[in-house]
């Protein structure tokens, strides 16, 4: 029998060229940043405070794949973001307390979450039902959105900046929100028990059925690269003590009688820990759901879609409304990390989500794209605006060096696609 071709590493491992490619780049651009600002900024400051100023856009990321891979866009999510955040801070700073509910009521936050998730959902839901039952092309639907919604939260808080919000509400912006040591190592001990048992349940049911399988040391190569990355990840942001300034406002908070010789840590945010459990609600959708092999097949070719008897109609709104609900969240995560909401919140985020979408692989002609590549499409570019800001870059510049980093994002993404069509 004739010899078999000899595999290379990184095929035994089935791990995808394209995201060891982002997690190359990612690790360059902090290397490079990290000795421009003398080690600052790979320090557990820096990286915490990176990890909550990604969260809000790269939960947009995420359903922004969706609207992408179905060969749409939206350019309103930064404006829908900011209505949504005016609904909720006049809701929770204004018209509750007007009512009747003493500010500080325990379901005050809660009234104004509902109310902002309703209101992203409702909006969403209205441009795709523009778009997929009306046939207006996404592009005039959201840029026309673009222009409304901004405004429409601007007329509901009369142009004014309100706050603050509530505390519980707040704890979702991240340093006002976080798990602490203790209960950040439980999680990360129990993602971590969780990827091992998901990485070799899904080679035994692969053995049950006879389905080809990974040899079993890659098998722990790659279980044993995750527990890494995850202990790494809890052991950084455990490493991050609250100032004695802020433990003296409130000792009995972190645990202390007096502030003196209390050291505790923040630990993982909340918005953080929100971001990584919309990824994998995302991940099942778009992989273990009929919904998500809908959308994938209607981007890879939508006639064909709509004559198999997919009704790409509703389909659009779903998507849409999806979208909307997304930026609704990200408006909670945006508004309560500024403890106050601000009429220019999200703007420019239309452009930071889309960016993020595309460089994680997302391909604008439809059809292909991964949730955690546009999360790394997010945490590279807050990467490189947080380490030019840090550096000293000044503000156009680094608009300029995001923009040519997205130009050459979508050449390497042509290139790379041809390669592989030529294979």
């Amino acid at each position: 029998s004739p010899t078999p071709p000899k595999r290379s590493f990184l095929t035994m491992l089935e791990v995808d060229t394209r995201l060891l490619g982002m997690i190359g780049a990612f690790v360059l651009v902090a290397l490079v940043f990290n000795i421009l600002t003398e080690g600052r900024f790979l320090t557990p400051r820096n990286i915490f405070n990176l990890t909550i100023q990604t969260a809000s856009v790269a939960i947009m990321a995420t359903g922004m794949v969706f609207v992408i891979v179905t060969r749409h866009i939206d350019l309103s999510v930064g404006a829908i973001l900011a209505a949504c955040s005016a609904l909720m801070a006049m809701t929770q700073v204004r018209w509750l307390p007007g009512m009747g509910l003493e500010i500080g009521h325990w379901a005050i936050p809660w009234i104004a979450i509902t109310a902002g998730v309703i209101f992203g959902g409702m909006i969403g839901a209205l441009n795709g039902w523009l778009i997929g039952y009306q046939g207006i092309p996404a592009f005039i639907v959201t840029l026309g959105g673009f222009l409304i919604w901004r405004n429409v939260g601007w007329y509901q808080t009369a142009g004014q900046t309100i706050g603050p919000l509530d505390s519980t509400f707040m704890t979702f912006g991240g340093i006002n929100g976080t798990l602490g040591g203790p209960l950040s190592w439980a999680l990360g001990l129990l993602a971590i028990a969780a990827t091992i048992i998901l990485i070799f349940n899904a080679r035994r049911v692969k053995v049950a059925h006879d389905f080809p399988v990974k040899p079993l040391w890659a098998e722990v190569t790659l279980a044993a690269t995750l527990t890494v990355a995850i202990a790494g990840f809890i052991a950084i942001l455990t490493n991050y003590e609250v100032p004695e300034r802020v433990v003296a406002r409130d000792p009995a908070k972190y645990g202390c009688d007096v502030a003196e010789g209390c050291h505790p840590v923040y630990g993982l945010p909340i918005s953080v820990l929100l971001l990584l459990a919309i990824a994998i609600i995302m991940t099942i959708i778009a992989r273990r759901t009929r919904f998500g092999r809908y959308i994938f097949a209607t981007g890879g070719n939508p006639d064909a879609a709509e004559l198999s008897g997919i009704n790409t109609r509703m389909l659009t709104v779903k998507i849409f409304a999806l979208m909307g609900v997304l930026c609704a969240i990200s408006a909670i995560v945006a508004s309560s990390r500024l403890a106050n909401h601000s009429n220019d919140l999200g703007t420019l985020d239309e452009l930071r989500v889309i960016a993020a979408a595309v460089i994680g692989g997302t391909a604008l002609s439809g059809g292909i794209g991964t949730i955690y590549g546009a999360i790394l499409g997010a945490l590279i570019m807050q990467s490189l605006q947080s380490g030019m800001a840090m550096v000293g870059v000044d503000a156009p510049l680094q608009n300029i060096v995001v923009g040519a980093v997205l130009v050459f994002a979508v050449f390497i993404d042509i290139q790379y696609r041809k390669r592989v069509g030529s294979k």
